[in-house]
């Protein structure tokens, strides 16, 4: 069973928003961060956004800053990614993650994430 279900992504013209959404929807192994990373063909992966699911702290790929959001809703198990001022560089499929946060970072847990929602943005 794959712990965590994304949805949200799709096609979008530049400058336009897509809010993706990521649901825990099995066991997370304790993780105490959540967040997302992407990867574009035959690029390598890059971290999008992280959140610590204790204290609601927040870091962003510096590609993105003041640009996309990360949230959460503790009580639906979910994470949200707000993406707004789309580029097509931001083209990738985007995969949710969880791990454990420490001294400010998210390091991902192997096998805990998802499959995958594919973002395609168009000039």
């Amino acid at each position: 069973q794959v712990p965590l279900v994304e949805s949200g992504g799709g096609s979008v013209q530049a400058g336009g928003s897509l809010r993706l959404t990521c649901v825990v929807s099995g066991y997370t192994y304790g993780s105490t961060c959540m967040g997302w990373f992407r990867q574009a063909p035959g690029k390598e992966h890059e971290k999008v956004a992280y959140i610590s699911t204790e204290h609601g702290i927040t870091e962003y790929g510096d590609s993105v800053k003041g640009r996309f959001t990360i949230s959460q809703d503790n009580a639906k198990n979910t994470v949200y990614l707000q993406m707004n001022s789309l580029k097509p560089e931001d083209t990738a499929l985007y995969t949710c993650v969880a791990g454990d946060w420490g001294d400010g970072i998210c390091f991902p847990k192997a096998g805990v994430w998802g499959q995958g929602t594919q973002v395609t943005v168009s000039s």
